[in-house]
């Protein structure tokens, strides 16, 4: 089992970094479309994208506030499907994995 402690810093910066990087892409989509009707084709293109990376960005917060509460619920690294330990190796990959290799395959 990782250091809960550094676990529970890397992903509070993690999520602090995807809340500017959010916050950003909200800013960015507020801002007006030009009149110009090519440039707006493009405009709205630029936004499907951004958007998409938004709704990442809020997935992946979401994912972390959930590790972090199975952290302080003493859940963290247990399987929630079939309740066994989940590899260290895979917690460092993705820190906030709810499953084991077996049961996410």
């Amino acid at each position: 089992m990782p250091d809960l402690n550094m676990v529970k810093a890397n992903l509070k910066t993690r999520m602090e970094e995807l809340g500017v990087r959010v916050d950003q892409i909200e800013h960015d989509l507020r801002e007006p479309h030009s009149q110009d009707w090519g440039e707006n084709a493009t405009e709205s293109e630029g936004d499907q994208v951004l958007e998409g990376l938004e709704e990442a960005g809020l997935e992946e917060i979401n994912q972390i506030r959930a590790a972090l509460t199975r952290i302080k619920n003493n859940t963290y690294g247990v399987c929630s499907d079939c309740g066994e330990a989940i590899p260290e190796a895979r917690l460092v990959a993705l820190p906030y994995a709810t499953l084991c290799v077996k049961c996410a395959e």
